[in-house]
């Protein structure tokens, strides 16, 4: 499937060996990375469910060469393991990183492995034999590309249910994520968010905490012969809290993400923050931007990206950020401004040059699809989304329900990936409630495969049904950082 949208042209990732759609299958939860030396060379990670009869779901991934063009789909990582909550990353050479949660149908366990891949993303090599990576249940990772003590470790935390059981955790690689050290408890039950270091080598991990969302510093984690310690942990308001449910039923509506400026201009290790987040009184979500020029010790009052009239019918979600080498920001969400019936989504996308003060008129990047369509064994159509930013643009990869599947009768849950500019923006309509018709397939030219797929894809596996994970039950709004009970969340991989 090639969905263009203006400007803006759409490519499906999990395709078969000549580049068409596989019926039957979903596919969320999507993870992009990209060669800093070389940008037509991506790898994008998901969860894939071969059957939607099923919560079973692998470790799926796909790679590119030409930018995007064409995908090859070669299977999952290892057939017929329980896999969830994918994340990728790149070192400054283009060494593929895949950090991924194991589990079973059961959810009796939460550890990680990490993957590696040298030759852009077409085959991977496991670093450690299974669930020997520690980590848990919504883990994120970021590599240190800086120049100092700490470069090429490899930093994660999760949210709590975890290998250890020990709380909501840090732990660090210095062999490039080959082993792991101990696990350290971070400071407020900081978690649901991103990690990145700075150019001095400190490591900042946001979040929403225990009251309120947290920026938590680690100076000392860059040196290999010391135990990290938390030395900085600052409350910030995001104008709300992190959400579940409404629009994506067993799932997250929104996480935190943590990116920091190295650009070396004057916005040189700002430190930014973005999340979908429940304002007061509201049960939709907007995007919401934070920003810090001084190391985390202080944050701006909280700035809404999309720039729609408040509506509490609207939902702004799976929101995500990214910093370019030269500073700009980059944002993406799912929006439902155009949709009549309030849940309809678009790919919105907006950008920043001077450090978040003022954000590009919003534009849609992408058709309208029904997120409740296409679900597997459990109702959601994951829990994120992610960008990753160069000098001209950003590389996206979502998932959407653009395909038709006349098997169901319903649109199926496929990833994509879009590459998103400054400059796609035309003059911005005033939203209307018109109706937003349920995309269909469109007859385009179907992109052919240009590399033969390494693997076989793996015939699905059988597993025994169970009830899927409870989801974490939503927060209650609270206007201000007062301390409420945070219940130990379900499993929700």
């Amino acid at each position: 499937m090639i969905s263009p949208y203006g400007v803006f042209i759409s490519y499906q990732v999990n395709v078969d060996a000549n580049g068409n759609n596989i019926l039957g299958d979903a596919a969320n939860e999507c993870v992009i990375a990209v060669n800093p030396t070389d940008g037509s060379k991506m790898t994008i990670g998901w969860r894939q469910f071969d059957s939607v009869s099923s919560n079973f779901r692998q470790a799926g991934w796909g790679y590119t060469t030409d930018a995007g063009v064409h995908w090859t789909f070669p299977g999952v990582l290892e057939p017929g393991i329980f896999r969830s909550d994918p994340v990728t990353n790149s070192d400054e050479t283009g060494t593929f990183f895949y950090l991924s949660l194991e589990s079973d149908v059961n959810l009796s366990f939460f550890c990680d492995n990490v993957y590696r891949s040298t030759n852009g993303g077409q085959s991977w090599l496991e670093l450690q034999p299974d669930r020997q990576a520690g980590g848990g249940d919504k883990e994120w990772f970021t590599i240190d590309k800086t120049n100092g003590p700490g470069h090429g470790f490899q930093y994660q935390s999760d949210d709590g249910i975890n290998c250890s059981g020990g709380g909501v955790e840090f732990q660090r690689s210095t062999d490039g994520g080959v082993t792991w050290q101990a696990p350290i408890v971070v400071p407020d039950g900081t978690q649901t968010g991103t990690l990145d270091v700075d150019t001095n080598g400190n490591l900042f991990i946001g979040g929403e905490g225990f009251v309120n969302f947290d920026c938590v510093r680690s100076s000392n984690a860059q040196l290999g012969g010391q135990t990290p310690t938390f030395d900085q942990v600052t409350q910030v308001d995001m104008g709300g809290f992190l959400g579940g449910g409404g629009i994506n039923p067993e799932g997250l509506d929104g996480q935190c993400f943590l990116a920091i400026d190295r650009s070396g201009t004057d916005t040189n290790n700002n430190i930014y923050m973005l999340a979908s987040v429940v304002p007061p009184g509201r049960t939709t979500t907007d995007v919401m931007f934070v920003r810090s020029t001084d190391g985390g010790l202080t944050f701006s009052a909280p700035q809404k990206i999309n720039d729609d009239p408040v509506n509490p019918s609207k939902w702004h979600w799976f929101g995500t950020l990214s910093v370019a080498p030269n500073g700009r920001l980059d944002s993406v969400w799912y929006d439902t401004r155009n949709a009549a019936n309030n849940t309809d989504s678009q790919l919105f996308y907006s950008w920043s040059t001077d450090a978040g003060f003022t954000w590009s008129p919003n534009v849609a990047v992408s058709d309208a699809f029904n997120p409740f369509e296409g679900y597997p064994n459990q109702d959601k159509i994951g829990d994120y989304i992610t960008i990753v930013s160069d000098n001209t643009g950003g590389n996206v990869a979502y998932s959407a329900t653009f395909n038709f599947n006349p098997n169901s009768g319903q649109h199926e849950e496929d990833v994509y990936y879009v590459r998103v500019f400054p400059g796609g923006q035309g003059p911005t309509p005033t939203p209307t409630p018109t109706a937003s018709p349920t995309p269909m397939a469109t007859a385009t030219a179907t992109p052919t495969a240009t590399v033969t797929p390494t693997a076989t894809p793996t015939p699905t596996p059988t597993a025994t049904l169970t009830p899927t994970a409870t989801p974490r039950p939503t927060p209650t709004p609270r206007s201000e950082p007062t301390p409420r009970p945070r219940p130990t969340p379900a499993p929700r991989p």
